[in-house]
């Protein structure tokens, strides 16, 4: 018989593959069409957030392995759908021009969120509906699905702003190209170290989770939080460290023209 803690680890690995893929493919085609065109599109995959928010609510008043997978997936497709609609220029924030190089870092931060406040803003919402689906519920892993890729997400991006290393922008779409002068490249920011920290933290707590509960709906779903928890990781180490990550997806997705981006894959080098 199959072990049920590698499967979760794979379909975890696959989730978080395969729905990045598929989420690039669709915003590599839509890249380029007019806002009124994005915008249908955007409509169009409401669907995944209404079956997303469906089976987190359902899975949560259940106690099963099919259950706990249900709610997995249920937080992935509402996550997934909150970045398509970003991705593709649809709910992101007022500001799209050029961030200027002469700014201080507190005018920059003031820009940078305007480039994301509708899209931050959607995530909250989207946090606390999850919370209020789930509130005294028996199976809480949907709602601890989201909070990983929320928390995880912030962190990223304030590594961003704050400065790493290295910065992979090459699945940065045409639309959001202003995002990219946001960024920063240079030696390791202070939050860096804190946010790996409370990564590894957190996957210490679901191993240590996963080690002390003895029911399978259990063991599924703390090997998926722990999966999902060190993909997340690895994610920020791959800003310091050199992982050829975009081999991942690159592959799978159709050609396009090259763009000439100043922040394309680059290497820190004492700047």
């Amino acid at each position: 018989m199959s072990n049920p803690i590698v499967i979760a680890c794979l379909v975890a690995l696959f989730s978080w593959w395969f729905f990045t893929g598929i989420i690039l493919l669709l915003v590599r085609y839509s890249d380029g069409s007019s806002f009124r065109s994005r915008r249908l599109y955007a409509l169009c995959s409401l669907p995944f957030l209404v079956a997303g928010s469906i089976l987190i609510q359902y899975s949560s008043q259940l106690v099963s392995v099919m259950a706990v997978y249900l709610s997995f997936l249920g937080a992935v497709l509402v996550w997934g759908w909150l970045e398509y609609v970003f991705l593709i220029g649809v709910i992101t924030g007022p500001n799209t021009s050029n961030c200027p190089s002469n700014v201080t870092n507190a005018e920059r931060f003031i820009r940078a969120w305007g480039t994301l406040a509708y899209h931050e803003i959607a995530l909250l919402i989207a946090l606390g509906s999850i919370f209020y689906l789930c509130w005294s519920a028996e199976n809480m892993f949907g709602l601890c699905t989201f909070v990983i890729l929320y928390f995880a997400r912030i962190c990223a991006k304030l590594n961003l702003f704050f400065g790493v290393p290295r910065i992979n922008v090459e699945f940065v779409p045409a639309t959001l190209s202003h995002l990219t002068s946001h960024f920063k490249i240079s030696a390791l920011n202070w939050f860096f170290p804190l946010s790996v920290t409370i990564l590894t933290f957190a996957l210490g707590c679901w191993i240590e989770r996963l080690l002390s509960v003895n029911s399978l709906n259990d063991i599924i779903g703390f090997t998926l939080l722990s999966s999902l928890t060190a993909m997340a990781l690895l994610e920020h180490w791959v800003m310091v460290l050199p992982i050829p990550d975009a081999k991942l997806w690159r592959w799978m997705l159709p050609q396009e023209k090259q763009k000439e981006d100043h922040f394309r894959r680059k290497d820190y080098h004492g700047l």
